[in-house]
């Protein structure tokens, strides 16, 4: 509670004696002694525009004091718990911390070594292959709050660090109007891994939602919008998505089969009318091997925040590859793959043999 204080609004009153202060105060704590402040009350020295908040020990004799001043006409509170409870919370805190910084540690470590052959050879591969980061390049970094772009952020803190030239980035999140339990689980995620997010909210998913066309259109044309606006805000050149390998290959077949056409999302996009680019460095990273490291360890991830209902044709794609592989046509997903980059389609025409 005594982070909600305001010091414009608020006066922390430290009671304790002399030799208790010497030990460890509160920043900004005003010690004085309790006949000191009955002496200000019959004085009327204190503030009575701001609240009068009484810190002892351990919250018990401060009450007394606070409830007389209240019954005197001033705004006034014992601290709960005291010093001691100040204490333990600030010890807490920093405790979380330690543990914070071992885990994103931990997580950073695995990428070069457990993880090593199954996402950061992926990521770097795509990075090198289509020369998606350049020398003084800005990027911004954008987290929906899944496991893809949780980890692609992760994996782009890495190359900050390990890269051989110097590149910014700027880890953007939208929140599109999510529920209070999926935006703290983004917030607390960044915490934990260590990743400086900057938040900005739109309502893309009310608009999208009383939309009967289409809605699903709308809400990912907005989405990419609203990250671009952002994006070119923050003075990036580039934006980077986490799309991955299975994401390439639903999009294949859902264009296919929706739109008629051979159509596919490149690793790398110029967009005219923003002068900037979007790049996706995951290409290469199977889903199964994402969801591996979020399992390993235990990052809660927000699950399918989108406000429509039913069973998406995404998923009937993902489904019906998985379907394919396993019953009919095994190694379809490294064939199909394959096939995407040596037709050149959308971009694809960097890819190196």
């Amino acid at each position: 509670e005594l982070k909600k204080l305001e010091k414009d609004s608020n006066e922390l009153l430290d009671i304790r004696s002399e030799v208790e202060i010497s030990h460890g105060a509160i920043p900004g704590a005003i010690a004085v002694k309790p006949e000191e402040i009955e002496k200000k009350l019959k004085n009327k020295e204190l503030d009575p525009e701001k609240k009068q908040v009484i810190c002892c020990s351990r919250g018990k004799i401060s009450v007394e004091i606070a409830e007389e001043l209240e019954e005197e006409g001033y705004n006034a509170e014992s601290l709960e718990g005291g010093y001691v409870a100040w204490l333990m919370d600030v010890m807490k805190e920093e405790m979380d911390k330690d543990q914070n910084n071992e885990k994103a540690k931990e997580v950073e470590q695995s990428l070069r070594k457990k993880f090593k052959k199954k996402i950061w050879s992926k990521f770097t591969k795509a990075i090198n292959t289509y020369e998606l980061v350049k020398p003084g390049d800005k990027i911004a970094v954008c987290i929906s709050g899944g496991k893809d772009s949780m980890l692609m952020a992760k994996c782009f803190q890495e190359l900050k660090v390990h890269n051989k030239f110097d590149f910014e980035v700027k880890f953007l999140v939208m929140d599109p109007g999510y529920s209070p339990a999926n935006r703290k689980v983004i917030e607390e995620n960044a915490r934990k891994m260590n990743i400086p997010i900057t938040i900005f909210e739109t309502d893309i998913f009310s608009v999208a939602n009383n939309t009967e066309k289409n809605p699903c259109y709308l809400c990912a044309k907005m989405r990419r919008g609203a990250l671009n606006d952002m994006a070119i805000e923050n003075d990036c050149n580039k934006v980077a998505l986490g799309h991955h390998n299975d994401d390439v290959l639903e999009t294949f077949f859902l264009s296919l089969m929706h739109e008629g056409r051979i159509h596919c999302f490149s690793p790398v996009t110029y967009l005219d009318r923003t002068d900037m680019y979007q790049i996706r460095p995951m290409i290469y990273v199977r889903e199964r091997d994402i969801r591996g490291v979020v399992k390993n360890y235990d990052i809660p991830v927000v699950h399918n925040p989108c406000p429509a209902d039913g069973y998406t044709q995404r998923q009937y794609m993902k489904d019906l590859i998985k379907r394919l592989e396993k019953e009919m046509y095994p190694g379809l997903r490294k064939r199909l793959f394959r096939a995407i980059q040596d037709s050149a389609i959308d971009g694809w025409s960097d890819y190196t043999k």
